[in-house]
């Protein structure tokens, strides 16, 4: 491993990790609404339920935006990171998630940018009207510091996915095992769902998994909630 190869595996292990403060821990995507309907009810239907989010939601839509977001910055155009960073924040189904992945992708920029400077990520930031969604802020900072793509839409993809699996232990509840297990289930679609990503347009952009963009919109009028998403 060179140098530079190091230096980005440090970064991306850090940035992605779940101790990193973005708040991630605070959100569950709808998941909450989810247990609470009895859609998810054990560890099978929680695996399906993300496979789905992942393959054909939110997940997919946010590793295209992360993919073209990394190579607009890396071309240096200014114009098209602005209309992707506004169609990213332009395409969140609902009020709170539009809360969760906007609060998140301020605090991984501002974080980042205190830790880990960037001469031109300031320049690139400024091209950004608007909130900045966690994918296009992911993108941006990985570009920013020249990673290559490939493994920052693999670790992007693993804390979403480890993230959702938090939240589903704590509310189904799992054991740690369980979580483990769901992990390693959801592996391959990770990885399918990341090549999927990299070879899409901004016009192959859409998701079919109206359940779960109903649940982030019902969970703002759930009684009682562990979550803010």
């Amino acid at each position: 491993m060179t140098e530079s190869e190091a230096a980005s595996l440090y970064r991306l292990m850090t940035w992605l990790s779940p101790s990193f403060p973005v708040g991630a821990f605070s959100y569950s995507s709808g998941i909450e609404w989810a247990v609470e309907a009895g859609d998810i009810r054990d560890a099978a239907s929680l695996r399906d339920w993300l496979a789905a989010m992942l393959s054909e939601g939110s997940g997919f839509c946010d590793g295209v935006f992360l993919v073209q977001t990394h190579q607009a910055t890396v071309a240096r155009d200014l114009a098209r990171l602005r209309e992707i960073a506004e169609l990213a924040a332009a395409f969140v189904p609902s009020r709170e998630r539009q809360l969760e992945t906007t609060t998140q992708g301020r605090a991984f920029i501002d974080t980042a940018r205190a830790a880990w400077p960037s001469p031109g990520l300031d320049e690139m930031m400024a091209a950004c009207v608007g909130a900045i969604v966690y994918p296009v802020a992911v993108g941006l900072v990985s570009a920013a510091h020249d990673i290559p793509l490939p493994p920052v839409l693999h670790a992007f993809f693993h804390a979403v996915v480890s993230n959702w699996i938090s939240a589903g232990a704590r509310l189904v509840p799992l054991g740690q095992t369980d979580s483990q297990r769901l992990l390693a289930a959801l592996e391959p679609v990770v990885s399918a769902t990341a090549a999927r990503s990299a070879a899409a347009s901004l016009d192959e952009l859409g998701s079919a998994t109206f359940r779960a963009d109903l649940a982030s919109l019902r969970h703002e009028t759930q009684y009682t909630r562990l979550f803010r998403s």
